[in-house]
């Protein structure tokens, strides 16, 4: 599996190189308040725009990974919170009281 895995990742490796080498040419990239930068490759536009969408899409799932921790986290407290009252539970009825001692009974 892991092979495979390898062989996908050279793959998409290749398809992309490809991409982006018949994709050499100068562009005029405009951004915020009219500023423009001329005559930048548009490999170099395209490998800016693909690393900030990989920072994004890393920020949101860190995000969602300390979320789902924090939940596991008082998930754990509250499992903990009654298992000990079940304990506490299975112990006032673990030991059960012999009818003499809550009324005995009287002598013939």
């Amino acid at each position: 599996m892991r092979y495979l895995v390898w062989v996908l990742r050279l793959l998409v490796f290749v398809v992309v190189l490809l991409f982006a080498l018949k994709n050499t040419e100068p562009v005029q990239v405009n951004l915020f308040a009219d500023y423009v930068l001329h005559d930048i490759p548009l490999i170099v536009v395209m490998l800016g725009t693909f690393i900030l969408g990989l920072l994004l899409g890393l920020l949101i799932m860190v995000l969602s990974a300390m979320r789902r921790r924090r939940e596991m986290g008082r998930l754990r407290r509250e499992l903990d919170r009654l298992q000990e009252k079940a304990q506490q539970y299975e112990k006032s009825v673990a030991a059960p009281v012999a009818p003499e001692t809550i009324a005995p009974l009287a002598p013939l």
